[in-house]
């Protein structure tokens, strides 16, 4: 509890940052992305591989002032692809070997662009400072959900030569425990139900999927945890495993929302 309690300590000034708009978003924004993408890369180099941490670093620092100055895609898309290619000429001149390049790309895709999207919500959807936190009630209420219930009722195993401690009935109990939240949240801020249903239902499925992505990667590697920077919790990319891939999927679904009406 002790643990928990200093976790606690440590994520809330953070995420408040995240849902400040302006300069303290990005700035807490790219902090915590570098963590998570450090951690991301540290993991692989467990079993040798060493990916080129300079250059997601690099892309980390492109999204940031990508986020200040507000660019238009266009440009955006240009320098993104610039990089990409002098990164490539720089890789290729030190030898690397392909599993080494892959890494590399994927972390800056897994962490860097998927964290994005929390800052995008924000700056990008109508009310986007309420909808941020839909994105952390899914994911938290979902992993609570699917512990305390997997936990007192799971019996059959949901993926078990990925997560063996995860079952069926704690994943729905998941899905319930996240409803349940975002509806409370989507009363007491007078949401649209129907459209927080639709986020809370598939974004519990896509946290849950994102969750057994890290534990994946984590068994490949042979690590417990990404990191040991919240206590009680591992690092910062145990923590987020969940958000990198709601964050996207709420930030998409509110932006066919808001076209569409």
């Amino acid at each position: 509890m002790k643990q928990r309690l200093i976790s606690a300590m440590f994520l809330l000034p953070l995420l408040i940052l995240l849902v400040i708009k302006g300069i303290p978003l990005y700035i807490g924004g790219v902090i915590l992305m570098c963590i998570a993408l450090h951690e991301f890369y540290c993991a692989f180099e467990n079993m040798d591989i060493y990916p080129v941490k300079e250059l997601g670093y690099i892309y980390s620092v492109i999204l940031l002032f990508g986020n200040i100055y507000q660019w238009r895609s266009e440009t955006f898309s240009l320098l993104l692809f610039v990089v990409f290619m002098v990164g490539m000429i720089y890789i290729l001149t030190q030898k690397r070997n392909i599993l080494e390049i892959s890494i590399t790309f994927s972390g800056i895709m897994y962490v860097c662009f998927c964290f994005n999207y929390i800052i995008n919500t924000i700056d990008y959807i109508d009310g986007g400072n309420i909808y941020v936190w839909l994105i952390f009630i899914i994911a938290f209420a979902t992993d609570t959900g699917a512990y305390f219930v997997g936990k007192s009722f799971g019996k059959k195993k949901l993926i078990p030569n990925i997560s063996p401690n995860k079952t069926i009935e704690g994943s729905l109990g998941g899905v319930v425990c996240c409803v349940l939240f975002s509806l409370i949240f989507a009363l007491i801020f007078r949401l649209d139900i129907g459209k927080v249903l639709v986020l809370s239902v598939f974004g519990s499925v896509f946290g849950q999927i994102g969750d057994l992505l890290a534990s994946s990667i984590k068994r490949y590697v042979g690590i417990k945890d990404f990191g040991k920077l919240i206590p009680g919790h591992g690092g910062v990319l145990d923590r987020f495993d969940s958000v990198l891939l709601v964050a996207p999927y709420v930030y998409l679904v509110l932006l066919y929302f808001q076209h569409k009406l």
